[in-house]
């Protein structure tokens, strides 16, 4: 039997009031579903008011996030989706500043070395699109199963030669 858009709500609720932002990656697809945009909308708006909440909690502690722990790695892809939301919005400046933070905060060299180039591409505000037609390898992330930008042309490499890098 189908879940109705109030079970779904009443789901939704139970884990923002555990924080618990996985979950609410796991209701992903039927808010999709059930959802009207203004709905789906707010859905959003409260994984990333959990993802930033955790994110003060870690940068407080000076711990680093454990890609291998279900919230952090729930957290991680959802701060680095708002990431990506603005930098696609035309905002490179907001997110080169969040792309930098998120270099910084987890313990996986994988995601801070591809985050490097994300941060550096926005700080020189390059256009998200140039980002994924020059820099972006967009065939093999997919074929890596990364939830973020992990794979890049040669093209990439110059990016590490900017003085930006010097920082």
């Amino acid at each position: 039997m189908a879940r109705s858009s109030e079970d779904l709500k009443a789901e939704v609720l139970k884990a923002q009031q555990t924080s618990d932002v996985a979950a609410l990656y796991v209701l992903e697809k039927e808010a999709h579903e059930l959802f009207d945009e203004e709905t789906l909308h707010g859905f959003y708006a409260n994984i990333l008011d959990l993802a930033l909440e955790k994110l003060t909690d870690i940068l407080e502690s000076h711990r680093k996030m454990d890609m291998n722990e279900v919230q952090d790695f729930a957290t991680t892809r959802a701060l680095y989706e708002y990431a990506i939301e603005h930098y696609s919005a035309g905002d490179a400046k907001d997110a080169a500043a969040l792309f930098e933070v998120l270099t910084g905060i987890t313990n996986d060299d994988s995601f801070t070395s591809a985050l490097k180039f994300h941060w550096i591409a926005a700080a020189e505000n390059l256009a998200f699109e140039d980002f994924l037609d020059k820099i972006a390898d967009i065939e093999a992330t997919q074929n890596a199963g990364t939830f973020y930008i992990s794979k890049f042309t040669k093209e990439a490499q110059k990016l590490l030669k900017t003085p930006q890098t010097k920082k």
